[in-house]
């Protein structure tokens, strides 16, 4: 029997994570599959991360379409990112979608590279890029946002395809030109993980960057083995800071989870 109260109360806390550390913005998100019905998924309804707070601030809608389902009145516009890519790849259980300052400069022009063994963004050379300005067409509205099936589907097609497993993506993270991040794990806590470590990334890698301009000589990233087997590494530890950063929101006063502390945090 599935407790559904368990995966709320993490998704709860998850949103509380991600923009404690900075990682969202009040207009950022983070899904799960719900475990009891594989048709469908969680979010929060059209509201800013640090104020979900219980059930009622969640909303359940078709990975079909993104169709609003069991009462579920409105929500995110850009749900759409997380129906899409849950229905491209089975594998995927949580989707988190960010703005992040730390991250945006990197979509508009220069390559984002692993610098560090716990970002785990790329699984080839680089990030991919989604640009949507390449799906528009002349009556749809240029504003950025992934609001209808079909942008979706485009924009979880960039994930690729991994070979050795088709039921997930290539990579875990994406870039969205002029717009932000997509990341998708195999649960909420590993998609909080990628997420958080992903915006760590692109801090170390602009500092590395003023360095070498400041200083002189170029920047050693990550080689392809040692981004590989860092991958491998990331996919087993990153579980590790979940528990530290619930302890981190439930004693900030920040936030309120009616559902409780996750169980096993």
């Amino acid at each position: 029997m599935v407790n559904l109260t368990t995966t709320l109360s993490t998704l709860i806390t998850a949103n509380h994570i991600l923009h404690y550390h900075s990682v969202v913005d009040a207009m950022g998100h983070i899904s799960v599959r719900n475990p009891a019905n594989n048709a469908t998924f969680f979010i929060a309804l059209q509201m800013g991360p640090a104020v979900v707070s219980s059930p009622k601030d969640i909303g359940e809608y078709l990975i079909e379409d993104g169709s609003p389902v069991n009462g579920t009145l409105g929500g995110y516009a850009e749900r759409y990112i997380h129906s899409e890519v849950m229905k491209r790849y089975p594998d995927v259980m949580s989707v988190v979608h960010s703005h992040s300052e730390d991250v945006l400069p990197y979509t508009l022009k220069s390559v984002f590279l692993n610098v560090s063994p716990r970002s785990h963004i790329i699984s080839g050379d680089s990030v991919p890029n989604f640009d949507i300005s390449t799906i528009y067409t002349s009556s749809t509205p240029h504003d950025m946002l992934i609001n209808t099936p079909v942008l979706g589907a485009a924009l979880a097609q960039t994930f690729g395809i991994n070979t050795t497993n088709p039921t997930s993506p290539l990579h875990t993270t994406i870039l969205q030109r002029g717009h932000g991040f997509v990341t998708a794990g195999e649960s909420i806590e590993m998609a909080v993980d990628f997420a958080s470590y992903a915006t760590s990334n692109a801090r170390v890698q602009t500092t590395a960057i003023l360095l070498a301009n400041a200083m002189g000589g170029g920047i050693k990233y990550l080689s392809s083995q040692e981004r590989k087997d860092c991958a491998d590494m990331n996919r087993w530890i990153a579980f590790k800071p979940w528990k530290q950063w619930v302890r981190e929101v439930e004693r900030s006063a920040i936030y309120d989870n009616e559902l409780g502390t996750p169980p096993g945090a």
